[in-house]
């Protein structure tokens, strides 16, 4: 059986359903806006992979483009509740980590978020891949960046202290 053979179309119809998919991730986008990282975020001590400013809403802007995808592709798989509640999960967990880390300051707080949003995320991957091959591909690159983004928390907040 291909992947495609097992993707439904859902009720309310493609659309709307990619559209909610697109308003979650742009809810999450939106704290990034709100707490920006400002002059607090300039004066901490980062470790020298960290990426350049510009690369982050780059970045960011994707994965919530590849994040509303793999969501939509999900909600077509019949059987697909766990990895959808997952999917739920991480993008509360995600919108969480920038008003706790840039907002309120609270490194270790946004460590504690990060390293569940990691675990969480890996479990939405391993699932998505079982479901179907090329959710879970899509799903790589986020998992791929929580690992640059949990060693960059990581490496600010031991360098904070």
């Amino acid at each position: 059986m291909s992947c495609a053979s097992k993707l439904e179309m859902p009720s309310q119809g493609p659309t709307m359903t990619f559209f909610i998919f697109l308003l979650a991730c742009a809810a999450a986008a939106s704290t990034g806006v709100i707490f920006k990282p400002g002059a607090w975020y300039e004066s901490l001590v980062k470790p020298s992979f960290t990426p350049p400013n510009w690369l982050f809403p780059v970045a960011w802007t994707i994965i919530y483009l590849l994040l509303a995808w793999a969501g939509y592709r999900l909600s077509l798989i019949p059987g697909s509740q766990m990895v959808l509640a997952l999917w739920a999960a991480q993008i509360a967990l995600n919108t969480l980590w920038t008003p706790v880390f840039f907002g309120a300051h609270r490194l270790l707080a946004g460590m504690v978020i990060i390293a569940v949003l990691w675990v969480t995320v890996a479990a939405m991957v391993v699932l998505a891949v079982r479901l179907d091959l090329i959710t879970g591909l899509i799903l790589f690159p986020y998992l791929a960046w929580l690992c640059v983004a949990a060693a960059l928390n990581f490496s600010i907040l031991r360098n904070n202290r």
